[in-house]
């Protein structure tokens, strides 16, 4: 009986493996390689115990995708279970999806872009590829599929993780850059596996929280995955600043849309450094809530919680011990990498989840790296709008890298988004 590591593939893991292998017959973009069939709704993302063998990369099993991340304009959606590792290198498994545009495939494969969503909260079913039209974030994952649409219809195909811990249950590393961005290679790594006309070619983008992990993702591309090609990548509203943004929420007394987004980050901080010691950061009042951001989605935290109520200054001790976590948060600052391809960041001048002055210093940095960086203002937007907004810029970037155009960059005049 075929099988996937040391897992017995089923009849209906077979047949779904057949029928993949049989579209290659009829002209369709198909896969040599046995993929068990997942199983049906949420137990698909319940992994075998213990994972089958396999590297990172490797798909545990898949599905057709009928969610709302699936894109209209593709000729196939596929839901896909593959191995990833987490911040300590163990193998995790971790959820996403793949699509693949219609027709044929150009000399050399598809171009693929691989996407790094923003943040939607720490529970398993915030993850993107579990959304529904009555899911918690479907508004932000509606955005995301009408960024994401025009390039699967421009001849794109795109692979999409929910990372670690969102999709399916565990542990997410919020705003942890390195393996956020292995989480997204070891996506496209999957999505090669399952769809074999997927060239080596591929570009990063995300937005938010998945902006700072596009920036990631370039920068460990080269290196986590020499196998493949990146030509550049478009980093929308990245999340940076990380201290500073604490120090903003521990000196204010108001409510602060930012408060859930840093207590993510200090939880998430705290869980992979035992250095890190919440009791000695937040009061005794704050830390039974907590648990609260781990149960429900970014939009509760923000609306419904005991958090979008909460005084910011008063979650805080007067006197926190915050070195471990501000040597973890320098390490997690995209503005310090090196890329090795050009790199279009986008702002909204209207943002107020991510401070548009934050934006201007992390591309005046990332240009003193001597990275090639264009950087897009766009006056007006605010966080989910600098997406459409800057939809069309992406795609014209992206098309000219996968051409080999050159990319000089506008690293010595850059416009300002913020005051």
């Amino acid at each position: 009986m075929p099988r996937l590591g040391s897992r017995p593939v089923t009849i209906r893991g077979f047949l779904f493996s057949l029928v993949l292998s049989l579209s290659t017959v009829l002209g369709c973009v198909g896969s040599a390689f046995a993929v068990e069939q997942g199983p049906a709704a949420d137990a698909f993302y319940l992994p075998p115990a213990p994972l089958p063998e396999g590297v990172a990369g490797s798909p545990i099993w898949a599905r057709p995708l009928s969610g709302t991340m699936a894109l209209p304009s593709a000729a196939r959606n596929t839901l896909v279970l593959y191995r990833s590792v987490d911040p300590a290198g163990n193998p995790v498994a971790v959820s996403g999806t793949v699509a693949i545009p219609k027709g044929t495939p150009p000399a050399g494969g598809w171009p693929v872009i691989t996407w790094t969503h923003g943040t939607t909260g720490l529970a398993a079913i915030c993850g993107p590829s579990r959304d529904t039209d009555a899911g918690p974030e479907h508004g932000y994952i509606a955005d995301i599929r009408a960024l994401l649409d025009p390039f699967v219809a421009k001849g794109y195909a795109v692979v999409a993780t929910d990372y670690q811990g969102l999709g399916v249950a565990g542990f997410h590393p919020f705003l942890q850059g390195v393996p956020n961005g292995k989480n997204a290679l070891d996506m496209l790594r999957a999505a090669r596996v399952l769809e074999p006309q997927i060239g080596p070619k591929y570009a990063v983008m995300g937005h938010s929280q998945g902006g700072q992990a596009d920036l990631f993702t370039a920068a460990e591309g080269p290196s986590y995955a020499p196998e493949l090609q990146l030509v550049g990548n478009v980093a929308m509203a990245p999340g940076t600043h990380i201290a500073d943004r604490l120090a903003a929420v521990r000196a204010s007394d108001k409510v602060e849309l930012a408060l859930p987004y840093v207590l993510y980050t200090l939880q998430s901080y705290a869980t992979s450094d035992k250095a890190i010691d919440l009791g000695r950061i937040l009061t005794a009042k704050a830390q039974p809530y907590l648990a609260e951001l781990q149960q429900g989605c970014m939009t509760k935290a923000l609306t419904d919680s005991y958090w979008a109520t909460a005084i910011a200054k008063d979650q805080f001790l007067a006197d926190p011990d915050l070195a471990a976590f501000l040597k973890m948060a320098e390490r997690n600052e995209p503005g310090t990498l090196a890329i090795s391809v050009p790199t279009l960041v986008m702002q909204g001048t209207a943002d107020v989840t991510v401070r548009p002055q934050d934006t201007d210093a992390s591309v005046r940095d990332l240009c003193a790296k001597g990275n090639v960086v264009t950087y897009k203002t766009f006056p007006g937007r605010d966080h989910d709008g600098v997406m459409a907004a800057g939809g069309p810029d992406a795609l014209a970037f992206l098309a000219d890298r996968f051409a080999g155009a050159p990319a000089a960059g506008n690293c010595a005049d850059l416009p300002k988004a913020g005051p």
